[in-house]
């Protein structure tokens, strides 16, 4: 008879995520491994392999972005305000400036990977599909903006721009950054 699973696969990938934060692209499956509390034959054992790890990194954080986004944007009276909130959101756990220069050294690397990037782009349209259904609850009070799914284009390329500048520059607080430029973009939009 098997053992039953007392090591959940989201222990593994929150540890993954962490590492990564911490060490950037070159984390190894033994950090990783160390930061769950587990060894290294398992998170091997569960995942494959590093780029196993980091599909289903990616796959775990297009399922939670979208649910994320949602619940951000409806946590609002105004459509508009749930707008900027679904935007703003997208980027918020990327922590401090370190952590976020870290995710995004990952990013770059994953880029180089063909099934990386395909999982990628897969989740940017999660991102991107959440902010063109709030856009499309905003469309009256925004009456300068262009078609939803336009509006949530350039959205997501803000908040991707704003996220790697911060990292690079980080003046005040990420979210506060974030706030200040997608409004820039909304205010424009309101007329």
């Amino acid at each position: 008879m098997a053992r039953p699973k007392t090591i959940t696969d989201q222990r593994i990938l929150e540890a993954a995520g962490d590492v990564i934060g911490r060490t950037g692209p070159g984390f190894t499956l033994a950090q990783v491994a160390a930061e769950a509390r587990v060894s290294v034959g398992t998170v091997a054992q569960r995942f494959g392999s590093k780029a196993g790890l980091l599909a289903a990194l990616t796959t775990h954080w297009t399922e939670r972005v979208a649910v994320d986004m949602r619940a951000a944007a409806d946590g609002h009276e105004s459509p508009v305000d749930g707008l900027r909130a679904a935007a703003v959101h997208t980027h918020l756990g990327l922590g401090d400036a370190d952590t976020a220069a870290n995710h995004l050294g990952q990013l770059g690397m994953d880029l180089v990977d063909p099934v990386l990037r395909g999982l990628l782009g897969e989740h940017y349209a999660a991102m991107e599909g959440e902010l063109r259904r709030a856009a499309s609850a905003a469309a009256p009070d925004l009456p300068r903006a262009p078609d939803p799914a336009r509006v949530a284009r350039v959205l997501l390329a803000v908040v991707n721009g704003v996220s790697m500048d911060w990292s690079i520059r980080p003046v005040g607080a990420l979210a506060d950054r974030l706030t200040e430029d997608v409004d820039a973009v909304l205010d424009g939009w309101r007329g």
